[in-house]
């Protein structure tokens, strides 16, 4: 028999779901579900009337939070959807490296240096407005394992 030192234990998440279920017709719009895998915000929902098979339908339509790719789906009312755990945190902006990450500061004081500026327009905006020398606070959405900076506003707090 092997001893203890020798046995090896893959690592991995904490078993916590990324994801809760919700029945499809308690699902609102600008709330999130993950739509081909994905996890989404809701923009449009309709429901179609009660069929000859007595499920009303629910058609949804989703933007991916991360990508901003749409995807759609129709489910039955009575089904259950997945819905991704959706977690906003703002950061201090304190650096950005030659590599284009960002080196953010949370509010008790610890750093991270693992987001890239985001692609596109918000890219450009956080680029210009910290070499103009605002104090900026990013916004990070984070669902799925997933992360990224979604928005960008100036921090008011360091104004006196």
């Amino acid at each position: 028999m092997a001893d203890i030192e020798d046995t090896h234990f893959e690592t991995g998440d904490s078993g916590a779901s990324v994801t809760y279920p919700m029945q499809c017709s308690a699902l609102r719009k600008n709330g999130f579900v993950m739509l081909k895998s994905r996890p989404c915000k809701i923009v449009e929902m309709s429901t179609s009337k009660t069929g000859k098979h007595g499920h009303a339908k629910v058609h949804l339509v989703g933007i991916d939070i991360f990508t901003s790719k749409k995807y759609e789906d129709i489910c039955p009312s009575t089904h259950n959807m997945d819905v991704p755990f959706v977690k906003r945190e703002d950061y201090q902006l304190t650096d950005i490296s030659d590599d284009g990450y960002l080196c953010l500061m949370a509010d008790n004081g610890d750093l991270r240096e693992d987001l890239k500026i985001p692609d596109g327009e918000l890219g450009a905006q956080l680029r210009a407005d910290f070499e103009a020398g605002k104090e900026l606070l990013c916004t990070v959405l984070k669902a799925c394992g997933e992360e990224v900076v979604i928005a960008i506003k100036t921090n008011t707090a360091l104004d006196k």
